[in-house]
């Protein structure tokens, strides 16, 4: 039989990403959008959570009963925590169209612009979920 894991290597594999929202049935739709899917819905104590699977992962979502500001992660430059969650796409511009065409206005914190990494370059663009979770959308430009 086939193990997921070597015996020499530490026994853990990424599960998901936790985002906590102010409005779980609006962050449904806003992830729908990129391609995810609902898998499991539950409470968490006294709020509303939900698994979803998509882009190669899983995300849960959990509403907050009483929702406060927080630091602005992207405009922060003195930011420290969690800062964004990337997704490859395979045409930028097509991709961010799509969306718009999905959920309406699109908050875009930064225009798509090229950027080199390494010996690689990609097109990128930075938009924001509907709590304003910075989320980075690349494209590889060959």
């Amino acid at each position: 039989m086939h193990s997921l894991w070597r015996e020499t290597e530490i026994k853990m594999r990424y599960h998901h990403t936790s985002i906590k929202t102010a409005d779980i049935f609006q962050a449904i739709a806003f992830y729908e959008a990129l391609g995810f899917e609902v898998s499991e819905r539950f409470t968490a104590g006294i709020t509303l959570a939900c698994w979803m699977r998509g882009a190669g992962t899983n995300m849960e979502l959990m509403q907050v009963p009483e929702p406060q500001n927080i630091a602005e992660a992207f405009g922060d430059e003195h930011y420290v925590g969690y800062y964004h969650l990337s997704f490859q796409v395979e045409d930028l511009p097509s991709f961010l169209q799509d969306l718009v065409n999905k959920v309406g206005k699109l908050k875009l914190l930064l225009p798509p612009r090229e950027q080199t990494i390494g010996d690689r370059r990609y097109q990128v663009a930075f938009i924001a979920d509907p709590d304003g979770l910075p989320i980075e959308l690349m494209q590889v430009i060959e």
